[in-house]
């Protein structure tokens, strides 16, 4: 029965209205399960932050959910992808396949939804680490951990699709086999390119991993790998996670370093790449070259 806060006009019109259970109103224990009809326009139910309002009351309701369990079995996110395939679900239905439950309140629906709601997008949460994911209720250790996999296959796959042991021998290539690397990263990487005498890709190995504010690498780090690969000649990039590629003084400072230390070990270096967006860059390039900076 409704709680003492409904008048008896309003309980009867609700159950006039019917009270079928297929939509979650949060935890409120009044209309918990109610979904009918409005049972007139004295009478209102309005989704998120709005009231429930009648000639006799005002007061705060929850949100409308839809719950898993409710749905038309053929309308279940596996049950459709089993018949239609995966091409035909929703990115909501898509990650809620992935996360297969959700809390006790909140089914893996509205989970899903709400994850890429504050992601912005699907493709956004590549960005997300473990804690990220684990600020959501029903989303715990193991189910983060796997999330984050799930995301770091999905980078992965998107660069399986580039030139085995490529030729790279100007700043547009770098820029454009590191920039997917860089998609969604909020810290500064620091990658090393060793090449063969013909300028071709032995190995891109990344070197370090900084903060938001700062890479740091030191020019025994990149060296040390660079004649561990056999490198006859090397070009160094590093990301701006605000997609602004022009140079900071650190990075002046760093890139004069590792060209002193290439002149005294006799491995060449080509360039040292700044990697961000072209719409944060000034000149619009989206990358910056200390060779062609003349700073090199």
């Amino acid at each position: 029965m409704p709680g003492p806060f409904w008048s008896a006009a309003l309980c009867a019109a609700l159950d006039a209205a019917g009270r079928p259970e297929s939509w979650h109103l949060g935890s409120h224990d009044k209309l918990r399960n109610y979904t009918g009809p409005l049972p007139s326009s004295d009478y209102w139910l309005a989704v998120r932050g709005c009231r429930v309002h009648s000639a006799f009351m005002e007061e705060e309701m929850a949100v409308y959910r839809p719950r898993l369990r409710d749905m038309a079995v053929n309308e279940r996110p596996q049950e459709r992808m089993e018949r239609l395939g995966a091409e035909a679900l929703s990115d909501t239905e898509l990650l809620a396949m992935i996360l297969r439950s959700g809390s006790v309140d909140l089914d893996v629906i509205s989970l899903s939804s709400q994850l890429i709601a504050e992601a912005g997008s699907l493709a956004a949460l590549v960005r997300y680490s473990p804690e990220d994911f684990r600020r959501f209720r029903g989303i715990g250790k193991i189910k983060a951990l796997q999330l984050a996999t799930i995301m770091e296959i999905a980078r992965r796959v998107v660069l399986s699709g580039t030139e085995v042991n490529p030729v790279v021998n100007d700043p547009l290539k770098v820029y454009t086999l590191l920039q997917p690397r860089t998609f969604g990263l909020d810290v500064e990487r620091f990658w090393l390119l060793s090449l063969n005498r013909k300028n071709r890709l032995i190995r891109l190995s990344m070197i370090t991993s900084g903060t938001a504010t700062a890479s740091l690498v030191h020019p025994r780090e990149v060296f040390r790998e660079a004649v561990r690969q056999g490198a006859t000649a090397i070009l160094c990039a590093h990301n701006h996670p605000s997609g602004d590629p022009s140079p900071s003084s650190a990075d002046i400072q760093i890139t004069r370093q590792l060209r002193e230390a290439s002149r005294a070990i006799q491995i060449d270096l080509l360039d040292h790449i700044i990697i961000g967006q072209p719409g944060a860059d000034p000149r619009g390039l989206g990358y910056y070259s200390f060779s062609e900076g003349g700073l090199l």
